[in-house]
């Protein structure tokens, strides 16, 4: 099992994805400052260092994958059920539910699970506790789908080749409310969301939900199975390397110079505070992205050098994919990455400049509020438990050929480096400063785009040699 986890030791190979947003911070923002806790008026350093990994949401992690000796019986069991179809987006919410990601959600939910988390972004549990939970996870049906369902309470999901992969139970169907879900998740209702478009515009009227039972493992058979680590198996690891504190860095993007100077600075400050072996999970997202992001493949690719370069430590830093879907919901989304990694461990979040934000579909502006994203985390019911790391803001000193945290006494030497800047340096193969990325990570930039010019395409399929 050892050789699953993500230590990237020198001769390690690794792979990539998208290279997100066009708006400017996307690159250029990534440092983290330590001015205030999560929580209240204390300061991070007042935190009291504890050993050991944070419970799951819910006390216990939820694992929905059918024991082995079980599954054989499961699966003719399937055979005999009335069938729901999943799409790409399905099956990796399924993936989230089947490990554990949601605990502790069961399965797709059901109508009051969903109208909870639509309206208050939490769920109440039996307790009267409740869990932060941001974003509805949900299964659409068509009106036909539902007519064949009939008064069966039990379905099975299958996959595009018609190969039932689970069973829904106690199932619960009910109006599927697009424009108020639209409306409540995104803030607004404006075409060209991409994932309204991908998974919601054309969905069924009806959602299902019920208890999930997942017949084996979710496997994509991309070569990057490997990287995509259960919250359990997570934990596992985290417990071998003797982490007493975990802290998360969520990205869907390459990693530059910037992004791993906020890593670094904020290990040397949990040591300072106390910790004494603080382990980054480095942690990709890996479904669902918008057409222009730079695929998972290449994006895994590109930490591989940010690795093997040693910009980050190999020895104190756990790569692992993130298998939900991007839905580009800014403050709303950015709930649902934070709690998402306390059931793999994470005690500490860090959180930048508009999180899970886009531009705006229709008008040229920010989608979201740059500042909202970590405003709502230190603020969020149900993330309590959850130490959030604001970023500072980091750019190119041109005094010291290196990405510094920002001074704004002298702001004269420092250079912001867009996203859109860096795509466009990457298409012509031109390099940036010095400094701003490790040529190796750099160099599968310009492959990627350099392939993407070669087959005339806007992106290139999703696998790639590992």
């Amino acid at each position: 099992m050892a050789s699953m986890f993500t230590v990237f030791p020198k001769t390690t190979h690794f792979l990539s994805q998208p290279l997100a947003k066009s708006h400017k911070s996307d690159f250029a923002t990534a440092s983290v400052s330590f001015p205030s806790s999560s929580r209240g008026s204390s300061t991070l350093k007042s935190l009291r260092a504890r050993a050991g990994l944070i419970e799951p949401d819910g006390g216990k992690l939820v694992e929905l994958v059918v024991p082995e000796p079980r599954r054989r019986e499961k699966k003719h069991e399937a055979a005999d059920l009335p069938r729901v179809k999943l799409t790409a987006i399905d099956l990796q919410w399924m993936h989230v539910l089947s490990e554990g990601w949601a605990s502790p959600l069961r399965g797709f939910m059901r109508e009051s699970e969903f109208l909870q988390t639509l309206h208050f972004n939490l769920i109440r549990l039996d307790d009267g506790s409740v869990v932060n939970m941001s974003v509805p996870i949900v299964l659409a049906i068509d009106d036909e789908q539902k007519a064949l369902i009939a008064e069966s309470k039990r379905v099975a999901l299958v996959d595009s080749d018609d190969n039932p992969i689970a069973i829904l139970s106690d199932i619960e169907i009910y109006k599927h409310p697009k424009e108020e879900r639209i409306a409540r998740t995104w803030g607004t209702t404006a075409p060209g969301l991409p994932y309204v478009e991908e998974a919601i515009k054309n969905s069924g009227n009806w959602l299902i939900g019920g208890d999930l039972e997942v017949l084996e493992p979710v496997k994509y058979n991309d070569g990057l199975d490997r990287f995509r680590l259960s919250p359990s198996e997570l934990r596992k690891e985290l417990e071998r390397r003797g982490a007493d504190a975990v802290f998360a860095f969520q990205l869907r993007n390459p990693v530059h110079n910037g992004h791993a100077l906020l890593m670094t600075d904020t290990r040397r400050r949990l040591l300072e505070m106390g910790y004494k072996n603080p382990i980054l999970l480095l942690h990709p997202l890996g479904g669902f992205t918008k057409a222009d992001d730079v695929p998972l493949s290449w994006r895994m690719k590109q930490h591989e050098k940010v690795l093997e370069d040693g910009v980050l430590d190999p020895e104190t830093t756990v790569v692992s994919i993130f298998p939900s879907p991007m839905l580009y919901a800014g403050p709303t989304e950015v709930q649902w990455h934070a709690k998402a990694r306390i059931n793999a461990g994470a005690n500490f979040y860090i959180v930048g400049r508009d999180p899970a934000g886009m531009g705006h579909p229709v008008e040229k502006r920010d989608l979201y509020d740059a500042d909202h994203g970590k405003k709502v985390l230190s603020m969020a019911p149900g993330l309590e438990r959850l130490n959030i790391l604001p970023f500072r803001v980091a750019a190119y000193d041109k005094t010291q050929g290196k990405m510094a945290f920002f001074d704004p006494s002298r702001a004269q030497d420092f250079l912001f480096i867009s996203g859109t800047k860096m795509r466009g340096l990457a298409k012509n193969k031109e390099s940036p400063p010095d400094g701003f990325m490790c040529p190796g990570g750099w160099k599968v930039l310009v492959d990627y785009y350099d392939s993407l010019s070669l087959t005339g395409n806007t992106r290139l399929p999703e696998k790639v040699s590992v």
